[in-house]
């Protein structure tokens, strides 16, 4: 049982960093830097980045970029992600921590990093209304929809089975504000109800598109080729991730949300459980925010709560 335990420990170590044994490079200099970053300690950032529900969060997200027809083509025509998921996966957790814990500089670079590696992301694709338009990874208002859909995403998550975010949900999004500049959004929303007008348009204008390529791609995240120790707990996430779309979006994806069994308990519970076990196994503190601590205190912050 205890190798097991362990076993399974390291395959969830490994989904989320790229490495089941040493850290990866870049965790430890997150200690580094000459600042205290974009976000702090008690910000809603670091409150909604910093928990569980982060998981699913993740989930719902590559849900909902994938309605957006430029977006998927990027991923279909020029991402390894079918290949190699969790690369992608650890990729995007790297900026995502970087910009949450890193220092102003470290969150610049990695976000360079990432404009470098959109460059040649560009192609065609068939829109809502069938014609064909051109698209670009570091395109603007792309970026807006990927920063949007992951905001929606993270802050429904936290709403149903995270905690209280410091100052609310519209902290969290003017904070995370930020990562959109990093990437290039213009002038992204500030409040939630902001937030939610910005997703809507795309619903209400017709961009947003669910065909056979989409339906490939929900496939592919139900089941992505995970170790079966991974597999039990991944499908009550994907279950929590499908519970927790509007309905109008979950309709668009053809998705209900799975019964978890013959006798099941409610997805919302079975889905608090499974976070919870996840976090036991994972630590209290992340990596990354340890190291970020480290560099705080450094430089004479108080980090200790």
């Amino acid at each position: 049982m205890r190798n097991l335990l362990r076993d399974w420990q390291r395959e969830l170590k490994r989904a989320f960093t790229g490495s089941s044994d040493a850290l990866p490079d870049w965790v430890p200099r997150l200690a580094e830097g000459d600042d205290a970053g974009y976000h702090l300690p008690g910000s809603a950032v670091w409150a909604v980045h910093g928990s569980m529900p982060t998981i699913v969060a993740g989930i719902r997200t590559l849900l909902m970029q994938a309605l957006h027809p430029a977006a998927l083509a990027g991923v279909h025509e020029h991402s390894k992600y079918y290949e190699d998921p969790l690369g992608r996966l650890a990729r995007t957790i790297r900026w995502i921590f970087t910009v949450t814990y890193g220092s102003t500089a470290a969150a610049q670079e990695a976000s360079a990093r990432l404009h470098r590696l959109h460059e040649p992301v560009q192609g065609s694709y068939s829109d809502g209304q069938g014609m064909q338009r051109r698209y670009s990874a570091n395109d603007p208002e792309l970026a807006r929809w990927v920063h949007i859909a992951f905001l929606d995403a993270f802050l429904a998550a936290h709403k149903i089975w995270g905690g209280p975010i410091p100052g609310g949900p519209d902290a969290y999004v003017r904070e995370w504000a930020q990562a959109g500049r990093l990437m290039g959004v213009e002038n992204p929303p500030l409040t939630e109800a902001e937030m939610h007008r910005q997703l809507d348009r795309w619903y209400d204008n017709g961009e947003l598109r669910a065909d056979s390529r989409v339906e490939e791609t929900v496939a592919f995240i139900r089941n992505p080729p995970l170790h079966p120790l991974l597999r039990p707990g991944y499908r009550i996430m994907f279950a929590g991730a499908v519970y927790s779309l509007e309905p109008k979006y979950r309709q668009m994806l053809r998705l209900r949300t799975p019964r978890l069994g013959p006798f099941p308990l409610p997805v919302k519970v079975a889905t608090k459980v499974t976070l919870g076990v996840v976090h036991l196994a994972l630590g209290r503190r992340s990596p990354s925010e340890v190291a970020a601590r480290q560099r705080l205190r450094r430089l004479g912050y108080f980090t200790d709560s």
